[in-house]
């Protein structure tokens, strides 16, 4: 995990945006991983874009991920989903995530909207503590990486898991080749 200092996430709220910080608090007993083995790390928030992030902490791609969030219309109706990917992939958006999300056209969700709506910062979203009404779709990729590296709901720190974990959050889904190769 590169030089990131780490400690387990409950005992750091503080580094937390407030609905990641409540899921912690509400982490399932039976939940495959421990909610221990959930780690946060501060970081320089002028630093939390993935390239600068990994490179400033010594953090590889491969194991760094992305939580971007999708929109796309259904009658009137805008569907939400979260979709988790290694940085060294990118989301099939148009393709996969349209398709899963049953929209004629899916997009990257506007900033505004996915900062009001997950109560997370830009650049900090993550897939922990997200409306429960929003599947998280996870690349396979993630949940074979051993620990990965993904935002913690704000830009000045970042959270540390083991890859399965985000396979074992409610509402997640992994999807096969959810990504492409960046």
């Amino acid at each position: 995990m590169g030089t990131l200092k780490t400690e387990p996430a409950r005992t750091r709220l503080d580094l937390l945006a407030p609905p990641v910080a409540a899921a912690l608090q509400d982490w399932p007993a039976e939940a495959p991983v421990d909610v221990d083995d959930v780690l946060v790390a501060p970081i320089d928030a002028d630093l939390a874009d993935t390239a600068a992030f990994c490179e400033a902490y010594g953090v590889g791609l491969e194991e760094s991920a992305n939580c971007v969030v999708v929109a796309g219309k259904r009658g009137g109706e805008i569907r939400y989903a979260a979709c988790v990917v290694l940085a060294t992939t990118r989301a099939d958006v148009n393709g996969v995530v349209r398709k899963l999300l049953d929209v004629r056209k899916a997009s990257f969700a506007p900033m505004a909207e996915a900062v009001e709506s997950s109560g997370m910062e830009y650049g900090g979203i993550t897939p922990i503590g997200l409306p429960a009404d929003w599947p998280v779709l996870v690349d396979s990729r993630v949940i074979a990486t051993p620990h990965v590296i993904i935002g913690s709901g704000v830009r000045h720190s970042k959270i540390a898991l083991p890859g399965p974990a985000l396979g074992a959050l409610p509402g997640a889904r992994v999807v096969e080749d959810l990504a492409r190769p960046a």
